[in-house]
């Protein structure tokens, strides 16, 4: 039995991590420095957490292009999403404005990539 993951279930799944890491976890872990442990706007964990979306979501992505779809949409949603990630880590005062527009755009993108794959599943896409 061949086990099967879904990228894009996973690429959702890793954005909306995302967003609550960035939106709720300040609010309920404000006790955190007291203990000693900062994960809250710490440089390595935040570009970590968007090198782990870029993964998951590049990898989803370029399967759905290659093997059953050859449409750049979702790849052109993915990378103005994946660019408003990129610029709230360099425009603090505008982040969460920046982080909302991510997940959107990067939840859009995977959702679109996934309707579009199982529209094309039984039709997969063959190089000549």
């Amino acid at each position: 039995m061949k086990l099967k993951i879904n990228w894009d279930a996973m690429g959702i799944a890793t954005s909306i991590a995302c967003a609550i890491h960035c939106a709720i976890l300040p609010v309920i872990l404000t006790s955190l420095p007291i203990l000693g442990v900062n994960i809250i706007h710490n440089d390595l964990f935040e570009w970590s957490m968007i090198g782990v979306a870029f993964a998951v979501g590049a990898t989803a992505l370029l399967h759905g292009y290659s093997k059953h779809h050859r449409s750049l949409v979702p790849i052109v949603i993915f990378s103005a999403g994946f660019s408003f990630l990129i610029l709230k880590q360099f425009i603090p005062w505008l982040e969460y404005w920046f982080l909302a527009a991510a997940v959107v755009l990067i939840v859009t993108a995977h959702f679109y990539n996934y309707r579009i794959c199982n529209r094309n599943k039984y039709s997969p896409v063959h190089e000549h």
